[in-house]
């Protein structure tokens, strides 16, 4: 009489152990869709914030590197490890230092700003923000002068071989110039000159012309739609030659540093 408790006990256990391995309804598919959507936005949009960012080319002004239209990736994560350096193409906020080369529309209600925002990360439209691409010709501490009697620029003194990019039928600049970098800024210019409102541009504004190198979001290194523009932007050999790196032999005079 004393097993019928325990055969009772087992009994009753058994119920629970089958409820246990029953496996799990599935996830319903809405369900999953809506998840895995969420997960892709959200490591595309750190990936946007703090790796990689799809730019949008809004005008002309670095022909024909880069045209109108072409998205580009542009990497944030460089310049934490090195500064920007000659001839790289870089995108920078010019906020204090250049004014939009795209004036976008930010009316409307939150949808359409959502909509936006959303077109901005996937570089489908313009940035609403004062975001600019151009070439970087001198860094901090370089002279910049053009044109020397062959109609030159020159960095510290040597000569650029401008060939590669320089747009069709352009000079290196119409407008003469003598200036020496400060420290933590660049010299930027458009490599369609006749069309680029950069540095040259600049030069009587507060900033000089001149951008920070804190305000440089990344560098633009692969064109990547349409798909026939795609390409590495690469830095042209010209940037390669060691003496660029001498110091400058003489400091601009005030009026030289004016076109």
């Amino acid at each position: 009489m004393s097993e019928g408790p325990e055969a009772s006990a087992t009994s009753s256990q058994v119920p629970r152990e089958v409820t246990a391995r029953q496996p799990r309804k599935p996830m319903p598919f809405w369900l999953e869709v809506i998840l895995l959507a969420g997960t892709a936005f959200t490591l595309a949009f750190l990936l946007q914030a703090f790796a990689f960012k799809v730019f949008f080319i809004p005008s002309g002004s670095m022909e024909n590197t880069l045209q109108v239209g072409d998205r580009v990736f542009v990497n944030r994560i460089v310049y934490h490890l090195r500064d920007p350096g000659r001839g790289d193409v870089v995108v920078f906020n010019g906020v204090d230092s250049f004014e939009p080369e795209a004036v976008v529309d930010e009316s409307g209600n939150s949808l359409s700003r959502f909509a936006h925002a959303l077109g901005e990360s996937l570089g489908i439209v313009p940035s609403g923000e004062r975001d600019f691409v151009k070439r970087v010709i001198g860094v901090a501490g370089d002279r910049v002068v053009c044109c020397d009697a062959q109609g030159r620029m020159s960095v510290n003194g040597v000569p650029l071989d401008e060939s590669s990019y320089l747009y069709p039928g352009d000079k290196p600049s119409e407008e003469p110039f003598d200036v020496i970098v400060p420290q933590g800024k660049l010299w930027v210019m458009g490599d369609h000159r006749s069309a680029s409102a950069d540095s040259r541009a600049h030069i009587g504004d507060p900033g000089g012309g001149f951008v920070p190198v804190d305000r440089v979001i990344g560098r633009a290194f692969v064109v990547v739609w349409p798909w026939a523009n795609k390409k590495v932007l690469e830095v042209p050999s010209t940037f390669d030659q060691p003496a660029l790196n001498s110091k400058p032999s003489a400091s601009p005079t005030a009026s030289s540093r004016l076109p």
